[in-house]
């Protein structure tokens, strides 16, 4: 079983204490952030970011996702050809460094549309100065994708309003976190720790399937799963992996199925998930479910990054890797 030795060992920066603190840090960002802008005439976002910053605007496409705003993610250098003058482009750099999101906020500037950034200084920060357009700085802690519950609540702390997200929604959602957060912290390095549990059940190359409304958690899962534990993983959509990836598992895989659920989805996908665990079962195929939260989508999304995010931490240590390096991503932005 893992120790608190361990975690000091290989994860010498401690990683693992930053996430001990998400649920504070998410309060007191919330709490602290005052800035509030006053956009109007929108139909359109636009969400720019790459790595932890993208999933920034993947949880907050899919929390719009029943409202009347049309939202998209950009993950590269290329906006839609629809944006106008009733686009707001949410640009989102944790760093403040991001080539991708940087180019895609200069391109913006040149179009007649409405923007915001994020980040916690650096080029974004500098360029906003120049050319008037509203920043938000936003505290890095550790390392970008650590930042998330920064780079949420500072956002939903000042667009909030604006997206037409309830207060009490974004409340509920840090209450939640700290419910979670007694339960996976480092504090309970025990069998009832269930981000411990999933880390020592993954011992070959995961595949999250994933419904539609949870795919920011899912996507964010992989992502972390590739930069802390190292390891590679896939994700699905459950409803597609029926129509084509579910005729692979005819075969014996080095994979395992990781099935993220939530409360309440469609009728249909329930229908969906209660036949593809029952084929695995029948095939003997072992799985793992990992189950959200009740409430609000921002907090099914948030408290299942959580857990997730929380598992590969530990998943790193159990295998004696530190979680924070990234050497082969500094490989690339160095030949940029």
């Amino acid at each position: 079983m893992l120790t608190a030795k361990a975690l000091d060992k290989y994860d010498p920066s401690g990683m693992y204490k930053i996430y001990d603190e998400w649920p504070e840090i998410s309060f007191n960002t919330f709490s602290s952030t005052k800035n509030h802008v006053d956009f109007r005439n929108i139909d359109h976002i636009v969400f720019s970011g790459m790595g932890g910053s993208g999933a920034v605007g993947e949880l907050m496409s899919s929390v719009l996702s029943k409202s009347d705003l049309h939202t998209c993610v950009v993950k590269g250098y290329l906006l839609p050809k629809t944006v106008d003058r009733n686009t707001l482009l949410v640009a989102t750099s944790i760093s403040g460094f991001t080539t991708e999101t940087l180019t895609v906020l200069k391109n913006a500037s040149k179009l007649n549309c409405k923007i915001i950034a994020f980040s916690s200084g650096g080029k974004m920060q500098d360029y906003c100065e120049k050319n008037n357009i509203i920043h938000q700085k936003i505290i890095q802690i550790h390392s970008p994708r650590t930042s998330f519950p920064t780079a949420i609540y500072s956002m939903l702390a000042v667009l909030g309003p604006v997206f037409g997200i309830k207060e009490s929604d974004i409340k509920e959602s840090i209450d939640m976190l700290c419910k979670t957060g007694a339960t996976i912290n480092s504090n309970n390095l025990s069998t009832t720790n269930p981000a411990l549990a999933l880390a020592l059940w993954i011992s070959k190359i995961p595949i999250i399937y994933y419904p539609h409304g949870l795919q920011a958690a899912a996507i964010r899962f992989k992502n972390s799963l590739q930069e802390n534990g190292k390891i590679h993983a896939i994700a699905e959509d459950v409803i597609e992996m029926c129509h084509n990836g579910i005729v692979s598992w005819e075969m014996p895989s080095s994979v395992q199925p990781i099935l993220i659920r939530g409360t309440d989805d469609y009728i249909k996908t329930k229908e969906r998930w209660k036949i593809l665990k029952k084929y695995f079962r029948i095939h003997n195929i072992d799985f793992k479910e990992v189950g959200s939260v009740k409430g609000s989508i921002l907090s099914k999304l948030m408290n299942l990054i959580y857990l997730l995010d929380y598992a590969t931490i530990y998943h790193a240590v159990l295998n004696r890797r530190d979680p924070s390096p990234v050497h082969s991503i500094d490989y690339i932005k160095s030949k940029l």
